[in-house]
């Protein structure tokens, strides 16, 4: 092999290196501890494989010929040189020609003659790597495949068009966007002695830490660093909060995570004794350019936050994109068609076999990585696990038998106290004395909107209490799921495909300053990808005359315009509303001071009726009613001249209402206006009039009120909407301090979902919000309802700490009562405002894609079996699915035999641990089940958990739960009859079971609940 020829090998097979994470090939947990566990199965396909079946194929057919071509030339040119000397041939080649005539001349002008157009063997295999690493080169960066199509050598990238009049393209759109924060929670890395390091994220004190946006860092708690010599693994504690006042003087204020590095590198060895558990940070890792030693210590923290630093992406399609990018690739870039005319027809074998290698080594690698990224894509596609679920129930819907379990309960007054500042509220006669248990009985009658914590009693007592509620979903008033959005969009869609009629959203604005964390060059690629991967699934729970609201700013406004206009069509855009976010102007502001933001509506479809603002004192305002008629219009019934005073009952026309056609009944035959300028109102659906030369025109208030109040405007001012600095005033006053940034305020939501109100049905609407924050969307819902007495429903997502802290504890005190003031309640709900309010809250967790990663397992043994009968397709295409097929959050079918036991090891509140899985939970969601009933029975120790409800389609449908592990024919036939006995699954249409039974009319719910877990999210 020439030096050339091994350059160009040795730059493709370390680009490889790269593709295939061989610098993870020391960390040791999610799929890098199954890619590391079949790392020398890897390397003998890139060092060894790979290169043989180049080489075989340079041996073989034309490619052989183009390299025989050359040797014969390299011989007849030895024998010239042998038999003429060396003066016979010039620096180029050329044969003297004194010399043609000659044997060795003239077997030497043959070969050469034979030779044109083709290469020494070392020359194509050289052309061959170099071709394959500029391929992949350009696609890969900085661990994801960016799309960088060439239109050729010499053009600039060439974008696939699709014939649209205006496409919106971008970088990353074919690709899933994950959100960081979800990723290398727990970091873990073994060493070549088999020492295990483990990078081991804790809860921070939020407490005084909780503000959104504010920017965070990875900090090792040094006092934490334990060393378990049993188990050879050292624990590194790392917090991710905010920098302490003190902090921010030691670490500067630029590159404070570099200085946090440089701090650990140095102290985190002094706190170790054990001499491996040393060598284990302090070895060398690798080199830096200018020779000087990275320790593994260093070059994995670097590793920790970086990724914890920066957005990452899943290809929705890889081998798809790939194989299309290098067959333009092949066209454009190896087919030579000037080289090829130059060489002639009898080498154009060669040059196609050329072709035919390098797409045949190409598509393989494209394989084998494509496996492991549809991998990824499968855990991220995967409907999440619910991992956890309780109810916050308002005390005036429980029934008053549990009233005594609630008084006994310490947790749950403690956090009544805490939360709810009860020790301020005033003394009354049957309430003042919260120490007995007549005090708190007398309290909790007088108190109906205290919000009970399900998480603070027994599964009994919730078993019990969820009995007592005939209609569970229905009375249910609010969701919140704590969750990053898509995967939670993603579990819902059986559930609320097609049920929601208003959505708000206030993402991030990528302005640099917030939580969305962009790749470099690519942060408005990345932000319309997560926008879009969001949109996609949110749109489908949509009513046919449902409406989308986004909050935005100038920097991303014009984008999310144009994805908008994509993913609903253009025809359904309704406004772009400026909104004033603030009083005032911002002096300090280098051109211009911005004091609004943007709220994009669109509707969902063209089903959309009337939509119609409420009169209101200020919007009436402009108008006059000259003779003080308390009845509203003008007694007049002619048009008045203004210049001359006279009347014109000639230009007397009657106004009718533009969406019935009828006239406007009312004593004074309505007030009149000339048939011209009505006409022109009435095509512009103006319902009101402003200034006409000097004189005002009364506004008809009977008329307005029949045809439903004022049409929007898009500009809302802030005694409309309210301002951010409002928002922060709720915010102050509900917890005591600032918490949120910017927050949006409350009245700026109720004004969206007022909009919506066409009929008394629409206060019945679905809200959703999957950018929840500090749950501003549900507050509003709970104002608008206690208003005017509706009953709509909110969804909150939000997958950020401060559900726990903020989210939550808010929602329950808005519930409590209405009005706060620095975080202790100024009255209590009034009768009215409690009958309005929230009655059940329903609270799920939801398994994160970390989680997921880091509970695979995998099976060496079947897994070697399985290479034997599939061979290299084995390696390519089935090793990763196959090998982890049970792991438990791939749901082991098989441990569907005790489903009240079923585990995953989770992380929540700051650390990873063994925790239970809500089986039954999950599987209505996959079901689309609408839950009416949830009841526990109890069969002499063995539980059984009963669901009935409806599907989409009305049919009564019972789901039932129990343990079957090691039951044998007599355990079912006893399963059976107790069902029977307690009727519960009389009535129903379907009935669905885990595991086997001898119930009548069951199936096994097993396959089900894989099937749909697996189900892609365009199903």
């Amino acid at each position: 092999m020439s030096a050339s020829s091994g350059g160009a090998k040795d730059k493709f097979l370390q680009l490889l290196r790269e593709l295939f994470q061989f610098d993870c090939a020391d960390l040791d947990f999610g799929i890098y501890r199954i890619m590391n566990h079949k790392r020398k199965v890897i390397e003998r396909f890139i060092f060894e494989d790979l290169p043989k079946a180049i080489s075989e194929e340079l041996q073989r057919g034309a490619l052989a010929e183009l390299g025989q071509a050359q040797q014969a030339l390299a011989a007849a040119r030895q024998k010239v040189v042998d038999a003429l000397g060396e003066d016979a041939l010039d620096a180029d080649g050329n044969l003297a020609e004194k010399y043609r005539d000659t044997k060795a001349g003239k077997e030497y002008l043959e070969a050469k003659t034979k030779a044109v157009g083709s290469r020494p063997t070392e020359a194509l295999e050289a052309s061959i790597y170099n071709h394959l690493y500029t391929f992949f080169s350009r696609y890969w960066q900085d661990g994801d495949f960016i799309s960088k199509r060439r239109y050729s050598k010499k053009e600039r990238y060439a974008i696939p068009y699709n014939g649209q009049e205006v496409y919106l393209y971008w970088a990353n759109h074919d690709q899933y966007y994950v959100k960081t924060g979800e990723y290398f929670t727990d970091y873990t890395y073994r060493d070549s002695r088999g020492v295990t390091v483990h990078f081991k994220l804790q809860q921070a004190d939020v407490e005084q830490n909780n503000v959104k946006g504010e920017k965070r860092f990875f900090l090792p708690v040094l006092g934490g660093i334990a060393w378990d010599d049993a188990t050879r693994t050292l624990v590194i504690p790392f917090q991710f909060r905010p920098l302490t006042a003190q902090e921010s003087i030691a670490y500067g204020q630029k590159n404070q995570q570099e200085a946090i590095i440089a701090q650990a590198v140095a102290e985190i060895p002094k706190r170790v004794q054990a001499a491996e558990a040393l060598a284990a940070l302090t070895a060398e890792r690798r080199k830096k350019e200018d020779s000087t030693s990275i320790s593994l210590l260093e070059h994995h923290l670097r590793q920790y936050t970086r990724r914890n630093t920066s957005d990452f992406f899943i290809h929705k399609d890889l081998k798809g994109f790939l194989s299309r990018e290098l067959d333009f690739y092949l066209k454009n870039e190896v087919l030579n068609l000037d080289e090829m005319e130059t060489a002639g027809e009898k080498l154009a074998e060669g040059w196609f076999q050329l072709m035919r290698l390098v797409k045949r080594v190409g598509l393989t690698i494209i394989d084998f990585l494509a496996q492991i990224e549809n991998f990824q894509k499968l855990l991220w596609e995967k409907k999440k696990f619910i991992t956890e679920t309780f109810y916050v129930i308002t005390v005036g819907n429980i029934p008053e038998d549990f009233y005594p379990e609630i008084a006994a309960c310490e947790a749950q007054w403690e956090e009544w106290g805490q939360l709810l500042s009860l020790s301020v509220l005033p003394n009354e006669l049957f309430s003042g004395d919260l120490t007995t248990q007549e005090g708190r009985l007398a309290f909790l009658k007088a108190h109906p909107t205290l919000p009970l914590d399900t998480r603070h009693f027994s599964q009994d007592f919730t078993d019990r209490l969820l009995v007592s509620f005939e209609d569970l979903d229905e009375l249910t008033d609010g969701l919140l799921m704590h969750s990053e959005n898509w995967q939670a969009l993603n579990l819902m869609q059986e559930k609320y495909r097609e049920r929601v009629k208003c959505i708000y959203i206030d993402p991030p604005y990528n302005t640099g300053g917030d939580e969305f964390l962009y790749r470099d060059a690519y942060q408005h690629s990345s932000w319309l990808t997560m926008m879009e991967n969001r949109l996609a699934l949110a749109k489908k729970f949509m009513l046919g005359d449902g409406t989308f609201f986004s909050s935005i700013d100038d920097v991303e406004q014009a984008k999310l315009r144009l994805l908008l206009d994509n993913e609903f069509d253009k025809e359904n855009f309704i406004a772009s509303i400026a909104w004033w976010r603030r009083h005032g102007r911002n002096n300090n502001a280098k051109l211009c001071s911005d004091v609004k933001d943007f709220v994009l509506w669109y509707r969902s479809s063209s089903n959309l009726t009337l939509i119609r603002e409420n009169r209101t004192e200020s919007s009436d305002s402009g108008y006059s009613n000259p003779d003080n008629d308390p009845r509203g219009p003008w007694t007049s019934i002619s048009y008045v001249n203004p210049a001359t005073k006279s009347e014109r009952p000639n230009l007397v026309y009657p106004i009718r209402n533009p969406f019935t056609g009828e006239e406007v009944e009312h004593p004074t035959n309505a007030w009149k206006y000339s048939k011209q300028e009505n006409q022109r109102h009435i095509e512009e659906k103006r319902l009101y009039w402003g200034l006409r030369g000097e004189h005002r025109y009364p506004r008809l208030k009977i008329f307005l009120s029949e045809v439903g109040g004022l049409v929007p405007m898009d500009v809302w001012t802030q005694d409309e909407s309210g301002t951010t600095d409002e928002g922060s005033r709720i915010l102050e006053n509900l917890f005591g301090k600032g918490l949120f940034s910017n927050p949006k305020p409350p009245r700026l939501v109720e004004k969206m979902v007022n909009l919506l109100l066409n009929n008394m049905s629409d206060r019945h609407l679905v809200v959703l919000d999957y950018f929840a924050g500090s749950g501003t969307t549900g507050h509003a819902v709970i104002n608008l309802n206690r208003e005017d007495g509706g009953r709509r429903k909110f969804i909150l997502v939000e997958v950020a700490h401060y559900f726990d802290t903020v989210l939550l504890p808010r929602i329950k005190k808005v519930t409590f009562t209405p009005e706060w003031k620095d975080g202790k309640p100024k009255r209590m709900a009034t009768p009215q405002e409690a009958e309005r309010s929230p009655r059940i809250i329903k609270v799920i967790r939801l398994e994160s894609y970390e989680d997921a990663l880091n509970n695979l397992t995998f099976d060496e043994e079947s897994g070697q079996k399985a290479q034997e009968l599939f061979k290299d397709d084995y390696l390519l295409h089935y090793m990763l699915r196959w090998e982890t097929r049970k792991s438990e959050t791939l749901l082991d079918v098989e441990k569907l035999q005790t489903p009240f036991s079923y585990k995953l090891r989770l992380h929540r509140d700051g650390e990873t641990r063994e925790r239970l899985v809500d089986l039954p939970e999950t599987f209505n969601y996959l079901l689309g089940l609408d839950v009416q009933t949830r009841r526990a029975y109890d069969d002499d120790g063995r539980r059984y958990l009963v669901y009935r409800g409806t599907l989409r389609n009305g049919g009564t449908v019972v789901v039932l739960w129990r343990e079957t592990k090691d039951w044998t024919k007599e355990d079912y036939e006893r399963d059976r009859d107790f069902v029977a006995q307690h009727k519960l699954t009389e009535g129903a249409d379907e009935i669905f079971v885990n595991g086997d039974s001898l119930i009548l009319g069951a199936q096994s719910l097993d396959l089900i609940f894989k099937e749909r877990m697996f189900a892609g999210p365009e199903a």
